[in-house]
């Protein structure tokens, strides 16, 4: 078998494998334990349990940059959504839709979503830059670029960025830079443990793409914690 692509199916897993634990009479510590193991798992996936980005990791801000500039002509319509008309939040909100992330319909509640990206020279291709004291929102496309539904007469547009530093109210990182990996639990969790019911965690978990260091010693932590106390 594979290996669930969203955090929520890796953990789902690990219940599977704290079930098996204590049916073959391990005293592991359920409480914590688990819980140290999905912190482990979704750093492997690239996925930080305090993140406030949106979407399952697999949509890139590069994805949201690319998914927009389709609306390049549609003519400015205040209060719009669609491909006949439409106004800057209303861009927004039918770019993420399309990539199947719900946002808010609106400029002030857009700016509160994600995280908040320091300064323009941190911004990526993908992240909103809300402007005008939160009067409007544009998508940064990268190179000091914007693609944005200007106002009443206008079309949407891709243009350089009108203002510098101090005309920008917040920036906001709305989904990963770049696309979550899945780790290759089958070579860091292949080892076998003292009871039938657990020799091998991944024919549990499976396969998948390799890891850097670091996370093979968050993991293999995790699985130690997992299986602290005495196993019989």
């Amino acid at each position: 078998m594979t290996v669930p692509a969203s955090v929520q199916a890796v953990q789902s897993r690990i219940a599977e494998i704290v079930s098996l634990v204590e049916g073959s009479g391990a005293r592991a510590s359920t409480a914590t334990a688990p819980a140290a193991f999905a912190d482990a798992l979704q750093a492997a996936a690239g996925a930080d349990p305090s993140s406030a980005l949106l979407g399952d990791g697999t949509v890139t801000g590069e994805d949201v940059a690319a998914a927009a500039q389709k609306y390049v002509g549609v003519p400015y319509v205040f209060g719009g959504t669609t491909s006949s008309g439409m106004d800057c939040s209303g861009l927004v909100q039918t770019v993420f839709k399309d990539l199947g992330i719900d946002v808010p319909r609106l400029v002030r509640d857009q700016e509160d979503i994600g995280t908040e990206v320091p300064s323009l020279a941190e911004a990526k291709p993908g992240d909103l830059i809300v402007l005008e004291g939160g009067d409007h929102i544009a998508i940064y496309l990268g190179n000091n670029t914007v693609i944005h539904a200007p106002y009443a007469g206008r079309d949407v547009s891709v243009q350089k960025l009108w203002v510098g530093e101090e005309g920008i109210t917040t920036i906001r990182r709305v989904v990963p830079e770049t696309a979550a990996r899945t780790p290759d639990l089958a070579s860091l969790l292949g080892g076998s443990a003292s009871t039938s019911s657990l020799d091998s965690l991944s024919a549990l978990l499976g396969g998948g793409t390799s890891v850097n260091s670091s996370t093979a010693q968050q993991l293999m932590a995790a699985r130690s914690a997992l299986l602290s106390g005495s196993l019989s």
